[in-house]
This record gives structure tokens, sequence and C-alpha cells, in this order.
């Protein structure tokens, strides 16, 4: 029997932040798609304080990968050790650990480590884990960095909403609209253009021009994962309008005794030094953070209106 190799890699980052404000960052595996770059979406399973269990949706490579994640949390010594339960091809297993070491007043240094074994450990795809896992490892190191060092005014710069209709017609009717949105273009005045492909059921990877209320184009690209039983539609923003760092959201359908509710939320992070670069000198994150919630509301809410009408003028000419 031939013997796996383990292959290690280690990261470091020195930050201008407390250890336990970089820890909870780390910790909080649910607000990774805001402040990880590669993460998509975590779809948190068990979690009692100590043990985290979750699934995870993230891009390596230029592709999206998911698997099902196990992680033990240490908050005394800052430390987070972590194990994939069924890793994502090629790996035949992945794991490491996060550590938080505090280096004075204010100040800490970040560890990340890796280790990984591939299927018959051919030499090619330990180069493609290898170097997926250097450009995300040190990618999220750089962002973490930049979101823990903005910490005392972190809460300026997030925002979380959602908006809703209610909906006299079925469910499925309504989910189909929003998950269909190669026909966004002809149904949604403010869509110009949007390309998706669907290389895995239910993970969509879709690019589009979105008209703003002055007349100018936002291009944006996005990855979708849908749940199509559960009613629910999440993604994330892999390229942003400048104004925003990151951009999470998700379409739900949810049905009651009398109709439907249709829900979409959104949640932001601010780019702080693209906000006067955009928005003028002197406006405010308050303001900015009131400008992002009208843009994307206005948006979603005219989406939910079209599908709400797609459903209700379908039940009517039954």
């Amino acid at each position: 029997m031939a013997v796996q190799r383990v292959h290690r890699a280690s990261y470091t980052m020195d930050v201008a932040a407390p250890a336990g404000v970089v820890y909870g960052l780390v910790a909080d595996t649910t607000q990774w798609p805001l402040f990880v770059p590669a993460s998509i979406h975590v779809e948190r399973l068990d979690f009692d304080g100590v043990h985290d269990r979750f699934h995870m949706w993230a891009t390596a490579n230029g592709t999206v990968r998911s698997w099902l994640s196990r992680r033990t949390l240490d908050a005394t010594r800052h430390r987070i050790d972590f194990r994939h339960e069924l890793p994502a091809a090629p790996t035949t297993a992945m794991g490491g650990s996060w550590t938080v070491e505090p280096r004075g007043p204010g100040r800490c240094r970040l560890l990340l480590e890796h280790d990984f074994t591939v299927d018959g450990d051919r030499a090619a795809d330990a180069a493609w884990v290898r170097r997926a896992t250097d450009t995300n490892s040190r990618a999220e190191l750089a962002q973490l960095k930049e979101t823990a060092e903005q910490w005392s005014r972190l809460d300026d710069l997030l925002l979380t909403f959602e908006d809703s209709v209610r909906v006299d017609g079925p469910a499925d009717l309504v989910y189909a609209f929003l998950y269909d949105v190669a026909d966004w273009p002809r149904l949604l005045p403010h869509v110009s253009r949007l390309d998706v492909r669907e290389d895995e059921p239910g993970v969509q990877l879709m690019a589009m021009d979105t008209l703003t209320a002055d007349g100018s184009v936002h291009t944006t690209e996005s990855v979708r994962v849908c749940f199509p039983h559960a009613g629910r539609i999440v993604y994330k923003q892999t390229a942003t309008p400048a104004l925003m760092a990151a951009h999470t959201g998700e379409w739900s359908v949810i049905p009651d005794e009398t109709g439907v509710t249709a829900v979409s939320q959104h949640s932001v992070l601010l780019r702080e030094e693209a906000v006067e670069r955009v928005l003028g000198t002197g406006t405010t994150p308050a303001q900015a953070r009131a400008y992002v919630r009208e843009a994307l509301g206005r948006n979603s809410t005219a989406t939910l209106a079209l599908a709400k009408q797609h459903a209700e003028t379908a039940v009517r000419m039954l």
C-alpha cells in the first residue's frame, strides 16, 4: 500500500488589533463570507460554543468547492483546530489550526497552519491544492488583518437589512422566478445583461450589469448556492461595486397557511477608503449605509414585486 505524503504550510500576519478581536473574527464562521474572500457560504450544522460543524462553499483556483468541516474552539488559548470531514477532491485529508498570539497592547500575530494529503499523492494534484491553499490563505489573512484593524469602526461599516412581500400564489413559482436568472434581463428593468452557468446542480456563477438610478451601469459577479427544497438561494458577490468590500445575501420563500412571504436579505461591508471617493467629500459612513440600503433595497424589492406578479398571474390563468 502506498504511503501518502502529508503536505504542510504555515502563514503568519501581524495585526494592529487586540487578540480577542482577531480571534472573534476567526471563530464566527457564519460571518466568514463577509470577512474571508474565498468563502461563499457557510451553513452551520452544529455549534455548542466549543465544537463547530458546518458545510462550506468556497472558491479555489477559479472553481467553487464545498466540504464538511468541524472545528474545536479554545477561547482561552485563542486557538481553533479544524479538520474536514468530507474533503473536496482531490484532497483526501485537510486540517490545521488558527492561533492568535498577543503581542502587546492592541497587537497580535495571527498564525494559520494547514496539512493535507491528496488521492494517490499525485504531484499535479498536490501542486493544485498547494497553489489554491496558498492563494486563499494569504488573501484570508490580509482581509482579516484589514477588518480587524478597523474594529473600533466596524459597526459603522457593516449593514444588514431585508425586504419582503406577501404573495398569493405557489411558493414553487416564486422560487422558480428567483432561480431562473437567465430570464432576468427580459423581465427586470434594472438588469441589462446577465450571464449564468451552472457547472454543478445548485451552484450558479453569475455576471450581471445593473442599471443605477443615475443611468450608470454596475457590473458584478456572484456565486449562488441554491437549496430548492428549503426555498432558499444564498449568494456572495465575488466582484463588487467600489463602495463595497463584501456583499452577501439570501432569497427565501416561506410558505404558511395563508400564502407565501418572499424575502430578500443583504449584508454589506463597506470599503472605508471608498466612501468619500465614491459619494463625495464629507460623506459619513452612516450616509453611505443609507445610500447602499436604498440602492440595494430598490432593486431587490423590484425583483420581489415581479416574482409576486409572476406567481399570482400564473394562478389567475389556471
